[in-house]
């Protein structure tokens, strides 16, 4: 009897020794993971850039460098107007300057400045913050065009990440003239929420990226700051199969700003996929 009563006590005891080293392991693993996981979002593989399209269509470009507030220099293409206009255009995450759109403006006949946001392409920077610090990046695109002769108005356009940069941009810098936002997310708590379904990985992704950045989530809030973007026009687009950002993010930013505004939403167009899509409309719509 007593044999028994010691043989269970073993175990026992083994059983609890076994989930506790079960629980550790697993509570590393996903301390891990979650770390692992938010350098990859301040850190996103840099993109290699290309020229293909904008030779082939005979647009003429100049390589530039812009120097941001905080001294972080991007690089950066200029092609001067031939109306005085200038578009500031903003690449998303994880990309780099994007030529369709590039081509789009200078083709018919306004300046451009395009660059690599911070930790893209072939831009300096140690990390992306995802809207916060791209806003320098977004001034220093700005200062230069505004230096530039021969330049008297100043729009952007953004996509993605850039669209919401430009959107904060747009509402702090009086110079930028009018915008449109392709596919935005409402706040970076959302689209962290989206991206990251599970609460606990969640916040221990939450808690490595804003010790390491400086930034806090709700520091990204674009629709906190577009209504001071009235009286300049702004101009929200999104495919409704995006999977990238919350479906309602154009029409809740829409709601929130001031007019003049406008909102395009169609069916089955992925992420930042209009253009290509519905390539005259798109054209059609955003030139005119």
């Amino acid at each position: 009897m007593e044999r028994t009563y010691h043989k269970w006590q073993y175990w026992a005891r083994l059983l609890v020794v076994t989930i506790f080293s079960l629980l550790i392991a697993s509570a590393g693993t996903l301390i891990w993971a979650s770390h692992r996981q938010a350098m990859n979002y301040l850190h996103p593989t840099r993109q290699t850039v290309s020229t293909a399209l904008l030779q082939a269509n005979g647009i003429e470009y100049q390589e530039v460098e812009l120097l941001t507030e905080d001294n972080v220099r991007l690089s950066a293409w200029y092609t001067p107007p031939q109306n005085g206009t200038v578009i500031l255009v903003a690449h998303g995450y994880g990309d780099k300057r994007i030529e369709s759109f590039y081509e789009l403006f200078a083709s018919q006949g306004y300046g451009v400045v395009a660059w690599d946001f911070r930790a893209h392409g072939e831009s300096e920077g140690d990390f992306s913050s995802l809207g916060y610090f791209e806003v320098l990046d977004a001034k220093a695109a700005l200062d230069f065009a505004l230096a530039q002769p021969g330049v008297e108005h100043v729009g952007a356009w953004g996509g993605s990440m850039g669209a919401v940069t430009m959107i904060r941009a747009t509402a702090q810098y009086p110079e930028i003239e009018a915008l449109v936002a392709d596919s935005p997310f409402v706040t970076l708590d959302e689209e962290m929420s989206l991206r990251v379904p599970f609460p606990v990985m969640r916040q221990l992704i939450q808690f490595f990226t804003e010790r390491e950045s400086g930034v806090t989530l709700d520091q990204v809030r674009p629709v906190d700051e577009i209504a001071l973007i009235s009286p300049r026009p702004v101009f929200l687009i999104q495919g409704m199969s995006d999977g990238m950002v919350p479906l309602d993010s154009a029409q809740r930013l829409y709601d929130a700003a001031g007019e003049p505004r406008q909102l395009w939403l169609e069916n089955d167009v992925p992420h930042l996929s209009m253009y290509s899509y519905y390539k005259t409309m798109y054209t059609n719509r955003v030139i005119g």
